[in-house]
């Protein structure tokens, strides 16, 4: 690759799903229409939740797949609003984690990457994630979908960022990850991946002892940076 010191050349690039390449706000129209003006602050606290229950789960090593922890985080933060989530409605919502909407830069922007070999390394279960890219329209896009499944443990332990090596086959070294979640990054930059966050909402990075490589707004500025940039 241009600009870079041949030992350290990445060859793949290895994107986290929720936040990153497929946005988790998706589902607030359908929280609205199911509990009008309720909506934003329904998917927060979903969404906070589902990352929180991950974390918890990790540490007690008490393992639930990514469509139990989301659902769990459905119904504590529908308690938590004193809504009523009764059986139809909460299958509809769990149904808009299959659906979520790719950010509208990342079709355009993963066609520019196809150079690399391509792939997601998510919490995500592997139902939940070959779904969600069917829906998408991106079969074909990634080499490899990923899944924290295989270990039993979630992001950012290092035994997830180790499935990608095992997977793709190369030295860490040429691996580029990419992540929305600034504790993922912090989490593949400490097992030894070059970095990318994905700071779509001007967010505040975690202080875990550990920077990103480089921040972009959006997937499409990568592809110009891995392009232009020395990578140390």
């Amino acid at each position: 690759m241009k600009g870079m010191n041949t030992e350290q050349e990445i060859k793949a690039l290895v994107f986290d799903a929720y936040g990153t390449l497929f946005n988790t706000n998706s589902v607030i129209s359908m929280c609205n229409e199911l509990f009008p003006d309720h909506g934003e602050v329904l998917s927060q606290i979903w969404r906070s939740k589902q990352l929180e229950y991950t974390w918890l789960r990790s540490l007690m090593e008490r393992y639930g797949d990514f469509w139990k922890v989301t659902e769990d985080a459905l119904i504590f933060a529908c308690k938590s609003l004193n809504l009523q989530c009764g059986s139809s409605i909460h299958d509809r919502l769990m149904e808009g984690y299959l659906h979520l909407n790719p950010y509208p830069e990342v079709q355009q922007a993963l066609n520019a990457l196809s150079n690399y070999t391509l792939a997601i390394l998510s919490n995500g279960s592997p139902r939940m994630l070959k779904a969600m890219v069917e829906n998408a329209g991106l079969e074909g896009t990634f080499t490899h979908i990923i899944s924290a499944d295989e270990v039993c443990v979630y992001k950012p332990s290092p035994s997830v960022y180790r499935l990608a090596l095992e997977k793709i086959g190369i030295d860490r070294s040429s691996i580029g990850f990419v992540s929305s979640n600034s504790f993922d990054v912090n989490g593949a930059k400490s097992f030894g991946f070059w970095t990318c966050w994905m700071n779509r909402l001007n967010n505040t990075w975690d202080e875990l002892g550990f920077s990103p490589d480089t921040t972009v707004n959006g997937l499409n500025e990568l592809a110009n940076i891995l392009s232009t940039q020395t990578y140390n």
